[in-house]
């Protein structure tokens, strides 16, 4: 039996920063600001630079991220919004929450990305928005969906919650739509100690719109609310912390992409169906996802391993219960029905030492 691999740890990529997360945490304590302070302000500038974005807004979470921006954008009761439903629930609940309805489009069978091909059919009088969402840290080809919502008008929401780092022909996800919006649950390539999120934009007045949703429809000096908000704060303790990631993230990524480059050639000769990179793109390997009709097989040898997996996502939404209202049937987006069924997650996070990525890779090799 080898060494116990976990599927995901933070705690060997924090090790190096220890003492800067801990002196971040000691100047939140001594501010005497723990809400919509200093260091929110500071790292919604520096996050915003950081993908190329001028304005930030940051908020509770990334699914808070998503319902705010579709609501900055006045999409609500009676509009509909295309995404996919391989990508989990968040995405599809915070349609859900803005009171708009979510029509999906299925995905190409390599990236497993909304299938921009299949927008033409999809957009109807009731759409208002595409939202895209860069799966596993792959970049959406967004050319064809930008077209398409130019000629259409409609508007564009990106969901980057898994894809800190992910480029097309150099320029950062997030900045394409009117809206990115990321996550910063411990999981993400850039990780809070809890929730937070965050919405881009390069829209002024959105972004002004925004800061007042997540803080009850107030600004910074009113009396009364503008707008009717809510609550979805990044707090300050989180964003101390977060600043201090964001100074590291850049080799946190080349981590990332190191890990999956073995696993890419360590795995090469497998059965199996590997993260591929399209030209002028750059993967952020949020996750490392493999495909294989026989998962139930590889997991099994993973866990006598003691090494962890996972599947993202074991489900799509439209087979749920919970959306069964929304009338899909099995069949009807069976590209994301036949991946659900495939996909496998390797573990991949800075820290994660190369003998444990070649043990992975030894097991997964003798039953692929």
């Amino acid at each position: 039996m080898g060494t116990v691999i976990p599927y995901f740890d933070y705690r060997p990529g924090d090790r190096s920063i220890e003492e800067e997360i801990e002196a971040a945490i000691r100047r939140v304590r001594s501010s005497g600001r723990l809400v919509l302070g200093h260091e929110v302000e500071a790292f919604e500038r520096e996050f915003a630079a950081w993908v190329g974005s001028a304005h930030g807004v940051g908020v509770a979470s990334g699914t808070d991220a998503l319902t705010l921006a579709l609501r900055a954008l006045e999409i609500g009761p009676g509009d509909e919004v295309i995404t996919v439903a391989n990508a989990g629930v968040p995405t599809v609940a915070a349609i859900c929450a803005a009171g708009a309805t979510p029509r999906f489009v299925d995905v190409d069978g390599d990236g497993l990305l909304l299938d921009a091909s299949l927008l033409k059919d999809a957009v109807n009088s009731r759409t208002r928005c595409l939202l895209p969402v860069h799966l596993y840290g792959r970049p959406v080809a967004m050319e064809p969906l930008l077209e398409l919502a130019a000629r259409r008008g409609l508007a564009v929401v990106e969901d980057c919650a898994q894809a800190h780092g992910a480029r097309l022909a150099g320029r950062h996800v997030g900045t394409f739509g009117d809206v990115g919006c990321f996550s910063f649950y411990p999981t993400k390539n850039l990780g809070a100690y809890g929730d937070g999120g965050m919405c881009v934009s390069a829209d002024a007045g959105l972004a002004e719109r925004l800061r007042r949703l997540r803080f009850y429809g107030f600004g910074n000096d009113d009396r009364h609310a503008r707008i009717e908000g809510t609550n979805s704060r990044l707090d300050e303790m989180q964003a101390a912390i977060l600043r201090v990631k964001l100074g590291r993230l850049d080799a946190f990524l080349d981590e990332r992409r190191a890990i999956a480059d073995r696993y890419r050639t360590g795995l090469a000769g497998a059965a199996l169906h590997l993260p591929s990179e399209p030209p002028q793109t750059r993967h952020a390997f949020h996750l490392f996802v493999v495909q294989s009709e026989r998962r139930r097989a590889l997991r099994a040898a993973l866990e006598a391993a003691e090494i962890g997996s996972a599947i993202h996502y074991p489900e799509p939404v439209h087979r749920m219960e919970a959306y069964a209202r929304l009338g899909y049937r099995d069949g009807d987006l069976p590209v994301s029905e036949r991946a659900s069924e495939r996909v496998l997650s390797l573990p991949i996070y800075p820290g994660l030492a190369r003998s444990a990525v070649d043990e992975v890779i030894a097991t997964l090799s003798a039953v692929a």
